[in-house]
């Protein structure tokens, strides 16, 4: 055993100090990984993603590190299956003799990751700016995937064929969070290489035993919504040349929205973008103006690729066949059910027919249809023409006269333009269209808890907000957290439904900051912290609708491995705990730690699920963690698990811009946008999601990609029973029936005792001394006191919190209205269902994800309006001013 242990380091020593052969890197394909310091998930993560791709196993990975590598890392490859794949060697990228060990003139990509773990982030990334000029200059064919920390940096490393910017993609993803719910989550599963998690329901089921049960009208087993929800996590974004598919090649000439509804009706796919052969930008649904040419890149959500999915030729025949004979215009349609291989299964839709003009909108048709008639649903047209295009009233309105300002507006001063902001933070960042103000406000207006000349509110409620507010608690105030604004301030989202927003740091913002907000509607900050209650009370907490807890970098690194995240945590339980009703959506810096976020020890079915992580971990899944009901309903999240799109970038070049397009990052003309709708009562004859798409791709033309649903759970058991440990459930019951045992004793033997008249006489003599001792009260005293007493006892923790903080409120002058104690989500659980079967139902209060076409390429020709004379000058002196 020594013997083989001294071969090992041995060899090991020979990998840190030897070559890459050139032999080897010209007859075989590898790619090197540039990291400062290399730590075991990071390496994990990495080579899960990477190996994920069925044409990349032949791939090795030379990992070049200035550092000697840990423990674990040397325990991880000493796998077999890791060891015969991935070489480690000891270099700097700044030096051309280490560059030229790890061949990387030969190498087919070169991936620069930063260390975000550092105290200085902003030398973290001074250092991988300089491993990637030096790659860049030693090997200048060579594809770069870099990783940047910091926003500002961005523009050093513009060369780079894929960057992705962590504080980005971050504050981006956050907002959205706020408006369309767990977008984090869905961005998560969609930049993940899976097949679809799968929980073992036997073992779940006994678990659990029959505990819960979900509040539901068919009453589903406890493990269905993960049975769900883990068959739609399987959904990837692919591509596919247009002439060259199955699933879209009839479709040439044709409308995008009348692509996209019928390859979802057909074969379950949802067709979300198209790229252009003369055009590099990538299109989120274009809309139904798009005619679909043979030479367009088609980009879709399916469980699995086109070329995987196995498709029978008599299959193909009889479909071409069958298209022939059935095919009678717009009003009959063909209606078919192809199952992949891997993928979901397209159940065939019912009559699809048009059984009379329906309206625009998705509220019920006229009460003419007879009784137990479906309601009918207009088709999608193959080209689509001006009159077939309508605005669905449920969702946000996109016609709205913003042209001319409301009486309230027009007192208050609060004219918004639409426009460009005037000024960027930093370098690099993507110009986007939003929501201005006519004139920048003041700095001493932008403090929420400070009067100044101009107002004297030094409260939220003093404002008088129409809408609930979204406060983000954050360190400092970096240039990050400008993108955390604008996608809630694009010219898309509409005017009514802004939200305020509130800035609560921790250090005082510097003035260029301040000269980047100071243009948007509605946004403040206030010095303070989430671990300071008078300081939540001040900025509104009480009135917001999210509460979003961003990271700290000066927590980020600790001496142990994953405490970086105990204050967050610890803070954000509190949070939990005063304010229930509140959605509170949290930033952790390592992802096992989501495991005590809303944290609750006495919960059977936490416990539970805490086994089938365990479980799908050991089976090696790269999203052990999916099944944990804080990140399922999207109120967690760590910018780690975004590291994997930057990996699967070297398969799917593409990744990146749609996520960007996604997050409203870019925005790039005649391009949709990420949105939300909710199933209300009158949208429940619908049905089915097909017939959702029907109704949306012929009306707004919106393209549904997924569901966001909410159901309620329902304990049956008392607290007591819960707090049982799961792995001791059939040891207590045994210890039950003990106790019980002896309890039946003990209740004989008094039994026994009380046949004793000296026993029972002498009992009764030292209960009348007793009394005699206890002081005296008069009747009314007595029960005042019992009273009392009673009330403390029947009073919960609950109630003793919201006491608390209505206490502080009054001592703080401010009114306990708005503080909704009794509110609980605390018994539900949330989870996302990307590109459900067409047969999958629609439930009250489902939030359904859209991507929503751009409202600009419907007026390309529209003259100057009353708003353009509204637009502010100092936008008018640094950019032109889009007309719409």
């Amino acid at each position: 055993l020594q013997f083989e242990q001294l071969a090992y380091l041995w060899m090991e020593r020979q990998k840190s100090g030897g070559n890459y052969s050139r032999y080897r890197a010209q007859t075989e394909k590898h790619v090197v990984l540039c990291v400062s310091s290399l730590k075991i998930d990071l390496l994990m993560d990495f080579l899960n993603e990477f190996y994920a791709h069925p044409r990349l196993q032949d791939y090795y990975v030379v990992i070049l590190c200035p550092t000697e590598m840990d423990a674990q890392v040397r325990r991880v490859l000493q796998i077999p299956m890791w060891s015969q794949r991935v070489i480690y060697l000891q270099g700097s990228a700044l030096k051309d003799q280490d560059l030229l060990r790890a061949k990387m003139d030969n190498a087919e990509a070169c991936f620069i990751l930063s260390s975000r773990c550092e105290v200085d982030r902003t030398a973290a990334d001074h250092q991988t700016i300089l491993r990637a000029w030096a790659v860049k200059d030693f090997a200048p064919n060579c594809p770069l995937y870099v990783q940047i920390l910091k926003p500002e940096n961005k523009f050093h490393i513009k060369f780079a064929d894929h960057v992705v910017c962590e504080e980005e993609f971050k504050y981006a993803m956050l907002a959205l969070n706020c408006i369309c719910p767990a977008t984090s989550t869905l961005i998560t599963l969609l930049v993940h290489t899976s097949r679809g998690h799968t929980t073992p329901w036997e073992i779940f089921r006994q678990l659990t035993g029959t505990k819960q049960t979900l509040n539901r009208e068919n009453q589903q087993s406890p493990e269905q919504w993960q049975k769900m929800y883990g068959r739609c996590s399987g959904n990837e974004v692919y591509h596919i040349n247009l002439e060259e598919s199955m699933f879209f090649a009839e479709y040439e000439g044709k409308s995008f929205t009348y692509a996209s509804f019928h390859a979802h009706k057909k074969f379950g796919v949802c067709l979300i973008g198209v790229r252009k052969e003369d055009n590099k930008n990538i299109l989120l649904n274009p809309g139904p103006r798009h005619i679909m040419s043979s030479t367009d890149i088609c980009f879709y959500i399916n469980i699995t690729k086109e070329e995987n999915s196995a498709f029978k030729k008599q299959e193909k025949h009889r479909k071409k066949h069958e298209s022939k004979l059935s095919y009678h215009g717009a009003s009959r349609l063909p209606v078919h059910s192809i199952i992949a291989s891997m993928g979901t299964v397209a159940i065939d839709l019912q009559d699809t027919r048009c059984r009379g003009p329906s309206g625009a909108t998705l509220a019920l048709p006229a009460e003419g249809s007879k009784e137990g008639r479906r309601p009918s649903i207009a088709p999608v047209l193959e080209v689509a023409d001006s009159s077939s295009l309508h605005t669905c009233d449920l969702l946000s309105d996109q016609s709205e006269d913003e042209t001319t300002p409301s009486n309230d507006e027009v007192s208050a001063g609060l004219e918004y333009v639409k426009g460009y902001p005037p000024y960027s933070p930093y370098i690099g960042s993507s110009p986007t269209f939003c929501h201005l103000l006519h004139e920048k406000v003041p700095f001493c207006c932008l403090r929420l808890d400070k009067g100044c000349q101009h107002n004297y509110y030094e409260d939220a409620k003093a404002y008088g907000f129409k809408n609930k507010l979204i406060i983000v608690a954050a360190e400092t105030a970096g240039n990050g957290l400008y993108n955390f604004i604008v996608p809630l301030r694009a010219y898309y989202r509409p005017k009514k439904e802004l939200n305020p927003i509130v800035l609560l740091l921790d250090n005082p913002p510097d003035m260029h900051f301040l000269d980047a907000i100071c243009w948007f509607p509605m946004v403040y900050y206030m010095v303070g912290s989430i671990d300071n209650l008078d300081d939540l009370l001040r900025c509104g907490v009480t009135f917001a609708a999210n509460m979003v807890v961003v990271d700290k970098e000066s927590t980020m690194s600790a001496e142990e491995d994953y405490m970086a995240d105990a204050k967050t945590i610890v803070n954000v339980q509190t949070l939990f705990r005063l304010f229930s009703s509140l959605s509170i959506i949290t930033e952790l810096t390592h992802p096992a730690n989501m495991r005590f976020m809303q944290f609750r020890a006495k919960d059977c079915y936490s416990l539970a699920l805490s086994k089938l992580e365990k479980k799908e971990r050991e089976k090696g899944s790269n999203l052990a963690f999916m099944f944990r009901l804080p990140f399922a309903a999207g109120r967690v999240f760590s910018i780690s698990m975004l590291d994997t799109l930057l990996y699967q970038s070297f398969v799917k070049d593409y990744m990146i811009s749609i996520t960007r397009l996604l997050l409203g990052l870019d925005t790039t003309p005649g391009s949709g946008f990420l949105c939300s709708m909710k199933i209300t009562e009158e949208d429940l004859w619908i049905r089915t999601y097909a017939r959702l798409y029907q109704k949306l791709c012929s009306s707004t033309g919106d393209i549904p990609i997924g569901i966001y649903r909410t159901e309620s759970q329902k304990l049956t058991t008392s607290e007591s029973q819960i707090s049982i440990s799961v792995e001791e459930w059939d040891d207590t019951k045994d210890t039950k029936d003990q106790f019980s045992c002896r309890g039946n004793h003990r209740n004989s033997t008094s039994s026994d005792q009380s046949d004793h008249p000296l026993l029972r006489r002498k009992s009764m003599q030292w209960a009348r001394r007793l009394s005699r001792r206890a002081p005296r009260h008069s009747a009314k005293t007595a029960e005042k006191i019992n009273q009392q007493r009673m009330n403390l006892y029947r009073r919960s923790e609950r109630q003793e919190l919201a006491e608390l903080v209505k206490n502080r409120m009054k001592h703080l002058g401010l009114s306990p209205s708005g503080y909704d104690e009794m509110n609980d989500h605390q018994n539900t659980l949330s989870y996302i269902l990307i590109n459900p079967s067409p047969d999958t139902r629609l439930e009250l209060n489902d939030i359904v994800y859209l991507i929503r076409p751009d409202p600009l390429t419907y007026v390309p020709n529209a003259g100057p309006s009353r708003k353009d004379s509204f637009c502010n000058t100092g936008g008018q002196e640094t950019r032109e001013e889009t007309q719409l």
